[in-house]
């Protein structure tokens, strides 16, 4: 298939062109700048310069293209979010983001999209023991500051599942890891001492960003129109050992310990390390997608990235 990308530049899309290419894909690739579309085009990627957030500008840069299908892989995080703000550009491209690029599915002649979609849309809360599954309810209301996020969220999800004409699938990414810039950043400040270990810590649910992308190839050929899948790891896994066992990865000293409430300063951080509490499904994706993680747990898939850090 011909694929439209936008977020080509991202974090998963560094391991997902080239699985994309392997897989025989040939692949459209938006950009804001013209330095990243010159990146794209010597990795083999056919670039388009336009910004998703510009309806008319983005169609009429796509004129003369065609595409059997679309992937929205497209945020605006660059680093681990620490205040709600720093989510509010990524919301955007979630909700009125989406739209357009809906649009310019349309006028690709694509029936095929698959949008990243994120697991926290449960909600940034205490779960429980219990493994959510996806029918679970998803990006319910009533959680103050929270709400901003999971109206985008519901918004990006709604418009791809429910769009007339398009087989559309979301993909519930557990929370990004691997060799990517957050985590190096992360295994840096571990060597200086700079990476916390909050006491008591959150729950996660991860995903290396490699089996993010084999998911999401595998979405792109089995996935059911109008389906959510959840995307992660078979373990979830308390904060606490992740960062610790990050921090050991690194070959960097045992992370100090703080009491969890010195984070409050950072809501949307102290959420993630502190407060949450969340354990997802994945055997719905491993079922009807026929996908299993290269990387079962973080213990494994943190080697990997020393290793690429290195």
């Amino acid at each position: 298939m011909k694929i439209l990308l936008a977020g080509a530049t991202g974090t998963i899309s560094s391991e997902l062109l080239p699985q994309l290419h392997a897989a025989g894909h040939s692949v459209i690739g938006l950009t804001r700048s013209a330095g990243s579309a010159e990146r794209l085009q010597a990795a083999g990627v056919q670039p388009v310069v336009a910004d998703l957030m510009d309806a008319d500008a983005l169609l009429a840069a796509l004129d003369g293209h065609h595409a059997d299908g679309v992937i929205h892989q497209a945020t605006a995080i660059t680093r681990t979010p620490r205040f709600h703000r720093h989510l509010f550009a990524t919301d955007a491209l979630r909700d009125e983001g989406t739209r357009n690029l809906l649009r310019a599915a349309n006028h690709l002649g694509a029936r095929r999209f698959i949008t990243q979609s994120f697991f926290l849309g449960y909600g940034w809360r205490d779960h429980g023991p219990a493994y959510l599954t996806e029918d679970h309810p998803f990006a319910e209301l009533g959680h103050g500051p929270f709400d901003h996020h999971l109206r985008s969220l519901r918004s990006n999800e709604d418009q791809v599942l429910g769009a007339e004409g398009i087989h559309g699938v979301a993909l519930r990414y557990g929370l990004f890891y691997g060799p990517e810039r957050s985590t190096f950043m992360m295994m840096n400040l571990a060597r200086r001492r700079q990476l916390p270990v909050p006491r008591p810590a959150a729950t996660m649910h991860l995903i290396h960003v490699a089996d993010a992308a084999s998911a999401t190839i595998a979405a792109l050929d089995r996935g059911r129109a109008g389906h959510a899948y959840n995307i992660v790891d078979d373990q979830p896994v308390g904060m606490a050992d992740y960062l610790n066992a990050l921090a050991a990865a690194a070959g960097a000293p045992t992370p100090r310990r703080i009491p969890g409430w010195l984070l409050r300063a950072t809501p949307y951080l102290h959420s993630i390390l502190v407060r949450t509490q969340i354990r997802l499904d994945n055997s719905k994706a491993k079922r009807e997608l026929d996908w299993t993680p290269k990387y079962p747990t973080y213990r494994e898939g943190l080697a990997s990235a020393a290793a690429a850090l290195r």
